[in-house]
C-alpha cells in the first residue's frame, strides 16, 4: 500500500509563521511536522509515499529530499500557486497512487495512531475512515459512525453518534470516478459513498490532534517537551 501526505494547504490561520515557511516544516519536539508521519509511515512498513504540495512547496522537497533518510521513497504532486484542495489534490496524485487502495494523512495532524494496522485492512468499499471523539474547536463533528459505518447522516441528526474526521483514511481510486481534474473538496465524495453504504470507519481515542492555529501549534510543543517521541508513535517519559 503507498500512502500519501496532503501538505499543500496555504496555511491562513497559521500566519504569520506560514509566511515564510509551510505548515509541514513547522517544527514541535525537535522535530519538523510532517516528519512525524514520515518516520511513522516507515516504522508501519510503508515504503512508498507521495506528498502534494503548493504554497512554498520547494522548501518541502529540498527539505525532505528522496525520502531515503527516512526510509522511504518520496514523490512530489506539485499543484502551484493555487492548491487543490483536499479531493483535487488527491485526484491529481492518483497516477503516482496506482490502481490498488491508498493511506492518505493530513499533513497538519499529530497522532499516535498505528498505522500498520491499515496497511492490512481488508477495503470491500470506496473508503475507510479514521474518527475521533469531537475536540473542543468542533464539537459537532463530521460523521456518524454505527456498527462499523459511516452513515450518510448528518452529525446534527444524531449528535451523541457523531464523531471528527481525523484526516486519515484509505481510498480506493474508484472513489474519484468520474472526477474532473482541478480543485474541490473530498467531503462530498466522502458522504456521497456514505450514503451508498461505501464507507467503513472505525473510532480511535489515542493521541490525536490538529495543529490548525498557533495555539495548537504552542499546546503540542509543550506536551512533546520533557518526553521523547519514537517512530510508530510510541512515548516514553
Amino acid at each position: 500500500m503507498k500512502a500519501m501526505i496532503l501538505a499543500a494547504g496555504r496555511g491562513e490561520r497559521m500566519r504569520p509563521l506560514t509566511d515564510q515557511s509551510p505548515k509541514p516544516l513547522l517544527e514541535a519536539g525537535g522535530r519538523r511536522l510532517i516528519e512525524y508521519h514520515l518516520q511513522a509511515l516507515a516504522a508501519a512498513g510503508f515504503t512508498e509515499v507521495v506528498i502534494n504540495h503548493a504554497h512554498l512547496g520547494e522548501q518541502i522537497e529540498a527539505f525532505l529530499g528522496d525520502g531515503r533518510r527516512y526510509g522511504l521513497h518520496i514523490r512530489y504532486s506539485p499543484e502551484g500557486k493555487r492548491p487543490l484542495e483536499t479531493g483535487g489534490g488527491i485526484h491529481r496524485a492518483l497516477p503516482l497512487l496506482g490502481p490498488s487502495p491508498f493511506l492518505v494523512i493530513n499533513g497538519d495532524v499529530w497522532t499516535d495512531y498505528p498505522l500498520a494496522r491499515l496497511r492490512a485492512l481488508p477495503i470491500s468499499g470506496l473508503a475507510h475512515l479514521i474518527l475521533v471523539p469531537n475536540p473542543p474547536f468542533h464539537p459537532q463533528g463530521d460523521f456518524v459512525l454505527e456498527a462499523g459505518k459511516v452513515l450518510a447522516a448528518a452529525p446534527t441528526e444524531r449528535p451523541q453518534a457523531s464523531l471528527t474526521f481525523s484526516g486519515i483514511g484509505v481510498y480506493h481510486p474508484r472513489l474519484f470516478s468520474g472526477c474532473r481534474p482541478g480543485a474541490f473538496p473530498l467531503a462530498p465524495l466522502l458522504r456521497r459513498a456514505a450514503a451508498a453504504g461505501q464507507v467503513s470507519g472505525e473510532r480511535y481515542s489515542g493521541d490525536w490532534m490538529d495543529i490548525g492555529t498557533p495555539e495548537r501549534l504552542t499546546q503540542l510543543r509543550r506536551r512533546l517537551a520533557g518526553r521523547e517521541v519514537l517512530p510508530g508513535g510510541e512515548n516514553t517519559a
